[in-house]
C-alpha cells in the first residue's frame, strides 16, 4: 500500500498508485488499463504516485510527467516501434559485432530520444520537477517523487529504485536525468545495449532492464508500519491471471543446452515476482491482462495486434474495478 497516511472517506478521494510491469511492445496494454482507470473516476499521477519496470517505466514516466491519458493513447497508437531498431550497418553481421563490442544488438539511442522529446513536451526534464508537494504525506523527502523507476545494477548485483538510489552513486537525484533512468530500465539485455552512470569519483555502474530483478514491483510503495493508507496501490501484469492452486500457470520444455539456459536465465529473472504473486494480497490488488501470444521485442507488430492489446488493457482494468472494494481489502488483509 502507498506511504501515505490517512484512510480514504468514501468515493470523493478516488486515487491509486500504480505500479507498471515490464513487458516491451506489450506495454500497450498498460495504456489500456489506465484509460480505462481514468474513465472509471480514478485520479492517477499527482499527487500519487507510479512505478515501473521497462515498459512500465516508459508508461509511468508520461503519466508522472502530466500527459493527458487520451494523448498517450494517440501517442501510443501511433507510434512505429521498428524505429527503436537502430542497429549497426551491415546487418546481422553488424548487430553481433555491436552485441560483442557494446554487449547489445541496438544502440537505444532512438529509444533514449523518443522518451525524452515526450517528457519534455510535458515540462519534464529532470527527477527535480517530479518532486510532491505533498504536505499530507508520510513519504521521507528521498522517496518524495511522483515517479520510482526500476533498474538492475549488473556492476553492485542488486535492484535499484530511481531517483530513491542516486545517493549510492554520489549524484543529487533532483538533478538527474528522467530520460536517462527510463533508458536504463528498458535495457534489454542482449537486445539493447546496457546503461552506464557514472557514479562520483569515476567509477561506472552497468545498469540493465529492472526486469532482470523485478519486472513487477508491486510491493515497492507498500508501508511497513499499521497506519491505514489513503488510497490504495494497483498494479497492472502484462499476463493472464494464475490459476489458485492446481498446475503451475507456466511450464517450459527442456531440451538441449539451449532451452536449459533459457529456462534456467527466465528462472532467476522471474523468481522474485513469482513469490510475490503467491501472496493472495498481492493477486486481489493486480489487473492481468492478457497478452499470450505477443513477444516483448516484437517491434514488427501489426495494428490489429496493437489494438488488441490496448483493448486487454482496458478488459484486465474493468474486470478489476468490478470487484474492487477498498474498505474490504483493508479487512481482510491489513486488520
Amino acid at each position: 500500500m502507498a506511504e501515505l497516511v490517512h484512510p480514504p472517506e468514501g468515493a470523493a478521494n478516488k486515487r491509486a498508485d500504480l505500479v507498471l510491469e515490464g513487458g516491451g511492445v506489450k506495454g500497450i496494454a498498460l495504456v489500456g488499463a489506465i484509460a480505462e482507470l481514468e474513465e472509471q473516476g480514478y485520479g492517477l499521477g499527482r499527487p500519487a504516485r507510479v512505478a515501473g519496470t521497462s515498459a512500465g517505466a516508459i508508461t509511468g514516466a508520461m503519466l508522472a510527467a502530466g500527459m493527458p491519458v487520451p494523448e498517450m493513447i494517440r501517442v501510443m497508437r501511433g507510434l512505429d516501434y521498428r524505429r527503436f531498431k537502430d542497429g549497426p550497418p551491415l546487418g546481422a553481421v553488424g548487430r553481433g559485432a555491436s552485441l560483442v563490442a557494446k554487449l547489445g544488438m541496438y544502440r537505444g539511442d532512438e529509444l533514449h530520444r523518443w522518451v525524452a522529446r515526450r517528457l519534455k513536451d510535458c515540462g519534464v526534464e529532470t527527477f527535480g520537477q517530479l518532486r510532491l508537494d505533498d504536505p499530507d504525506s508520510g513519504l521521507p523527502p528521498e522517496r518524495a517523487y511522483a515517479l520510482s523507476v526500476v533498474t538492475s545494477d549488473v556492476s553492485s548485483g542488486r535492484m535499484v529504485v530511481l531517483p530513491w538510489d542516486y545517493h549510492r552513486y554520489g549524484l543529487d537525484p533532483d538533478e538527474q536525468s528522467v530520460a536517462d533512468a527510463v533508458r536504463a530500465s528498458a535495457s534489454i539485455p542482449v537486445y539493447f545495449r546496457p546503461w552506464r552512470v557514472r557514479a562520483k569519483g569515476g567509477r561506472r555502474s552497468i545498469q540493465v532492464d529492472g526486469g532482470l530483478l523485478s519486472n513487477y514491483p508491486i510491493n515497492l510503495f507498500d508501508r511497513r508500519d499499521r497506519v491505514v493508507p489513503r488510497w490504495p496501490t494497483f498494479g497492472v501484469k502484462l499476463c493472464a491471471r494464475p490459476p489458485e492452486g492446481g498446475p503451475f500457470p507456466q511450464w517450459r520444455t527442456v531440451r538441449g543446452p539451449a532451452t536449459y539456459t533459457r529456462a534456467v536465465v527466465s528462472t532467476m529473472a522471474d523468481a522474485h515476482d513469482r513469490v510475490l504473486m503467491d501472496e493472495p494480497s498481492i493477486v486481489a490488488r493486480s489487473m492481468f491482462a492478457d497478452t499470450d501470444g505477443v513477444s516483448a521485442t516484437d517491434f514488427d507488430l501489426d495494428a490489429r495486434t496493437r489494438e488488441r492489446l490496448f483493448e486487454s488493457g482496458r478488459q484486465a482494468a474493468r474486470d478489476f474495478l468490478a470487484t474492487w472494494d477498498y474498505a474490504r481489502y483493508l479487512a481482510k488483509y491489513r486488520a
